[in-house]
């Protein structure tokens, strides 16, 4: 049977080293993908995911089991630690591409995918929350709501909502892109 994390956290506190493995295992992993989607950079999503971790084995954690999820405070650290570093400046380290041998098919690709970073990059922190979270991270609503921290309904109502900036922002991107072209 799985321990919770709840329970790891607990066992971590007390010195167990394999608990402390053991959930960073679980969480550690896509903690770095949310981190990358919401940053567009695999150095600070490196450097998120392990300041989480960090922040945990703190004595001076402020985690409290009573107030939500240890998954729930992992990523609200995370998003503030994401926040932090966008407020210092743009992050110009882009994500990496898988590579491809279709030249022109890589540069529509790549285009595409940057079209869509810098979209997301431009939504509010709640709206692209869901979206990484539901869309990228296939989280059910239940699971990012307790992420997130909110009720099952917002989550669905600011998915709608950035899923529909989202289409505008790339509409408008695909629009440009023509006239350009041209």
């Amino acid at each position: 049977m799985q321990r919770s994390d709840e329970e790891l956290y607990r066992l971590m506190k007390g010195g167990d080293r394999e608990a402390f493995g053991e959930l960073y295992e679980r969480r550690g992993p896509p903690l770095r993908r949310y981190a990358l989607h919401m940053s567009g950079s695999a150095a600070v999503a490196e450097e998120v995911s392990h300041e989480v971790f960090i922040q945990l084995m703190r004595a001076t954690t402020n985690f409290d089991d009573k107030r939500g999820s240890l998954e729930g405070w992992m990523y609200g650290v995370a998003r503030n630690l994401v926040r932090v570093i966008r407020r210092q400046g743009p992050v110009q380290e882009p994500v990496d591409q898988p590579v491809r041998h279709d030249i022109l098919g890589e540069l529509i690709h790549e285009e595409s995918l940057t079209a869509l970073h810098a979209a997301m990059r431009e939504l509010p922190v709640l709206y692209r929350d869901a979206v990484v979270l539901c869309d990228l991270e296939e989280m059910s609503y239940e699971e990012a709501a307790r992420v997130m921290g909110c009720p099952v309904g917002t989550v669905r109502s600011r998915l709608h909502r950035a899923r529909g900036l989202l289409a505008a922002k790339l509409k408008r991107a695909q629009a440009v892109r023509e006239v350009a072209v041209r």
